[in-house]
């Protein structure tokens, strides 16, 4: 039987013992299995279904030359032949189904598909802790712990960690559904709780994401408005963004939570006033220097007595629909500008 030694530190998990050591990924597959909740019965099932997507994206990561800084978690189940725990080192048995993941598991399977590609991929290194013969219970405190109490980073901000920000042509995309995930979520959002993702129920949400992400995402590229005026950090978009809607919000008051009424729940409305937003109102914000709400609200000088309802857009098509709500948005801004030369010093 073949195994390995490896020096490990150790750490204690509700007094559980975790040891951390670095693995050759090519023996870290050698090992391990998925037990998931509700397909497996064994003690520490508690894994989720592979998404195939996620490992797909996660394999050309790993191809293009890149590994992993966190650990994989592993349960140690076998009970016929045990890591042996020595003074400084463990001796651990490959082969076989030994040890569940308890977390990584989507990372291991990209592994394992990048070293079916390249197999010179398996004897780079890995960190792996390991815990021993844990329960259920046990299992599911540490899933829960990274999976609830650590909340992930946006896919967006790891782009622009990289450096890749403005070179995949991935990163509108993520970055726009960050933003939307904030607006759904954040709950002084105008947009809280009122987008409806794909697999939501029948009446969950009021405008669809994808109506948003077509909306958003051409503003984000290299050539868009926020890299143009060096917007670039996802909090700033954020603040932007929600408070050039609050603004309309307190404007439409009684009809903005009425979708048969409210535009900008409709795809021509909201695209109509992102339009506006990012061509007319932040170039001015710039020079006023504020994004506040109340400096939009100032701006665009609304008449909540003469508002552009949804039944202004019956009957039109998509781009004309998305063109008055544009225009109708940029008219009472450019208001206060003077009707003639005259009234210009030159």
């Amino acid at each position: 039987m073949r195994s390995e030694e490896y020096r490990y530190i150790v750490s204690k998990f509700n007094d559980k013992d975790l040891y951390t050591f670095s693995m050759k990924i090519k023996d870290l597959l050698s090992i391990y299995y998925v037990a998931a909740r509700g397909l497996s019965t064994e003690q520490g099932a508690v894994q989720r279904i592979l998404n195939k997507r996620r490992i797909d994206d996660i394999k050309n990561f790993i191809l293009g030359g890149n590994l992993f800084v966190n650990t994989f978690i592993i349960n140690w189940t076998d009970t016929t032949e045990e890591p042996k725990v020595k003074k400084d080192t463990l001796n651990i048995p490959l082969d076989g189904r030994r040890a569940q993941v308890l977390d990584g598991q989507h990372r291991i399977s990209g592994l394992k598909e990048a070293v079916q590609l390249r197999s010179e991929i398996g004897e780079k290194y890995i960190l792996v802790s390991m815990a021993l013969q844990l329960t259920t219970p046990e299992a599911a405190n540490i899933f829960l712990n990274i999976n609830s109490e650590q909340k992930p980073v946006p896919k967006s901000l790891i782009y622009d960690l990289f450096g890749q920000a403005f070179d995949d042509k991935e990163h509108a995309i993520n970055r726009a559904t960050d933003i939307i995930t904030f607006l759904n979520k954040d709950e002084s959002s105008p947009y809280f709780q009122m987008i409806k993702y794909p697999g939501n129920q029948k009446n969950a949400g009021l405008i669809d994401l994808a109506i948003f992400v077509n909306a958003i995402k051409p503003h984000l590229n290299k050539d868009g408005v926020f890299n143009t005026y060096n917007l670039n950090e996802i909090e700033t978009q954020k603040k932007i963004i929600k408070n050039f809607y609050t603004a309309l919000k307190d404007t439409y008051k009684k009809f903005w939570d009425i979708k048969s009424e409210n535009p900008f729940f409709k795809a021509a409305g909201f695209n109509g006033s992102f339009d506006f937003l990012c061509e007319v109102l932040i170039p001015k914000c710039i020079d006023e220097k504020s994004f506040s709400s109340e400096k939009m609200k100032e701006l665009m000088k609304l008449d909540s007595d003469n508002l552009f309802l949804s039944n202004s857009m019956k009957n039109l098509d998509g781009k004309t629909a998305r063109k008055n709500v544009k225009t109708y948005l940029n008219e009472n801004f450019l208001k206060d500008i003077p009707q003639s030369d005259d009234e210009y010093e030159f």
